[in-house]
């Protein structure tokens, strides 16, 4: 049975014209990958999908967005704010935030940016290991306007091989700005 707010949110994306495809993530706690990443919709549209599959979701976000006003705003969606030129070790803290809590999902913008990069951020990757928590992939397809999530990938160490997971998972996909939608590659697998 879904909730009020779900059912709201399905009737939202299927005003605007979107497809919800596949089934709720089954895990009770995981990274999930927010991908692609290409535009200034892409938050709204995952809180509504994160909203039509009732996953009450937490995610990384520039310390900027959470100055007055809108802070009180993005705390509320479920933002964790991220000094990036502090140093701090984000995989660490966020590993311990999933020792805290019994259910958590944390989406992370694997892109790290809205503009074309050679290579993903590796922080989703190296939070999952370290808190032994699978990664789910989602996307926001706009080229088929369609949006969903993909089955849980417990990493196995291999970055390579667990990547090439993702690379065939998003290949199909196209964000909001297809051009703006980089390859799906973290630098550490050159070293491999």
């Amino acid at each position: 049975m879904s909730s009020f707010k779900s059912r709201c949110a399905r009737l939202v994306l299927r005003s605007f014209g979107w497809r919800i495809e596949g089934e709720r993530p089954q895990p009770e706690s995981y990274v999930l990958i927010a991908a692609p990443h290409t535009s200034n919709w892409d938050f709204p549209l995952m809180l509504l999908f994160a909203a039509a599959f009732d996953i009450r979701i937490k995610f990384l976000a520039k310390h900027s967005l959470f100055q007055p006003p809108l802070g009180w705003l993005m705390r509320a969606f479920g933002g964790l704010p991220i000094v990036r030129h502090r140093n701090s070790n984000v995989v660490e803290d966020m590993a311990a935030t999933f020792d805290g809590l019994g259910a958590l999902v944390i989406a992370v913008p694997a892109e790290g940016t809205r503009t074309r990069t050679d290579y993903w951020k590796s922080g989703f990757y190296h939070i999952a290991r370290e808190a032994k928590v699978p990664i789910v992939p989602s996307y926001l397809d706009f080229g088929q306007k369609r949006g969903g999530f993909g089955p849980a990938l417990v990493p196995s160490g291999d970055i390579s091989a667990d990547m090439q997971y993702f690379r065939d998972f998003y290949a199909p996909m196209q964000g909001k700005f297809a051009d703006q939608f980089g390859p799906v590659k973290l630098r550490e697998e050159e070293a491999d």
